[in-house]
């Protein structure tokens, strides 16, 4: 369930705008306002603000936020009023500028996304950098990492619920077979996590579990990088909230909280399954996600956050 809180009655495009532009006028930026619009505009109303704003006033929206915030609140703002595959098209560029930490990144958005979002993403990306995805992952990766990740960002996997039972159970063998032997990157393990549909990878799992008696993230615990990035794989196609769960745990629970990992999560899972990932964060550390958040950030940045959370109230 999605934690984004939309007013019943919301004001017209116009009057947003002008809230938006009075917000950056004067002495200081009122940071309460923005939020209290932005926070609680859905995708397509953000969409169409950003527009609005711009055939008014001439400026780009994004532009101003940029001006106008500083610091994590900036940064969280206005990955926000992205479009969501711009979004992703924006953090996919951000991570191959990076070291291969970031490639989990990557993983995290060909794995969570819908076929169709990523589809989108990639065309975004097209959009906005004049070249491929694929083509970037390509050539800032290398070896095992770059094997994986290119067929990943590249997928377009069937999204129906069908499953094939026969086949589920000579795939689960495979994997079996090659996870033994600890050949992590042989081609027939990259080729059907990459490929196959989230259900059928649930049901070969499934089998992999009820015939060899043991979960295969319990047999992809080398301390290898490219295994970390091989369980995250499993992780973000099958059990995305508790992949999610897992990044948040890391991003607050760590000395220094982590806060381009909570950026990401709660403006990308705002509007899909954030409520689900509380729910399932307050499970794990008998905490809520809102209480913790607020334990380790603080100011605009922190009252973002919680408003995207849906707990303003709280």
């Amino acid at each position: 369930m999605a934690s984004l809180t939309v007013p019943a009655e919301v004001p017209s495009v116009a009057e947003d705008c002008e809230q938006l532009r009075s917000a950056f006028k004067g002495w200081g930026t009122n940071e309460k306002l923005i939020i209290s619009i932005l926070a609680h505009r859905n995708a397509a109303q953000r969409k169409l603000i950003r527009q609005t704003y711009a055939e008014t006033f001439g400026e780009d929206l994004l532009k101003e936020l940029d001006r106008e915030l500083t610091h994590d609140f900036e940064k969280l703002v206005v990955v926000w009023t992205l479009d969501p595959a711009e979004r992703d098209a924006y953090l996919a560029k951000e991570a191959t500028k990076r070291w291969t930490k970031s490639n989990f990144v990557l993983v995290e958005i060909a794995c969570t996304r819908s076929p169709k979002e990523l589809v989108l993403a990639r065309e975004a990306y097209h959009a906005r950098n004049k070249k491929s995805l694929e083509e970037d992952v390509a050539y800032h990766t290398t070896g095992d990492h770059r094997k994986l990740l290119v067929p990943l960002v590249s997928s377009y996997r069937y999204g129906g619920d069908e499953v094939d039972l026969r086949l589920a159970k000579a795939e689960s063998k495979v994997l079996h077979e090659k996870i033994s032997d600890k050949a992590y990157s042989d081609d027939e393990v990259i080729r059907i996590l990459a490929t196959r549909s989230k259900a059928q990878l649930n049901a070969t799992l499934n089998h992999y579990k009820d015939e060899y008696g043991e979960d295969i993230l319990k047999q992809l615990e080398d301390d290898d990088e490219f295994v970390a990035l091989l369980r995250a794989t499993i992780k973000g196609l099958v059990y995305p909230e508790h992949y999610f769960v897992e990044v948040l745990r890391d991003a607050i629970n760590r000395r220094g909280t982590e806060e381009d990992h909570l950026t990401r999560v709660i403006a990308t899972r705002a509007e899909v399954d954030l409520k689900t990932i509380a729910n399932e964060y307050q499970k794990r550390d008998s905490v809520p996600l809102g209480r913790a958040i607020a334990k380790d950030t603080g100011g605009d940045y922190e009252n973002m956050l919680v408003a995207l959370l849906g707990q303003e109230e709280e």
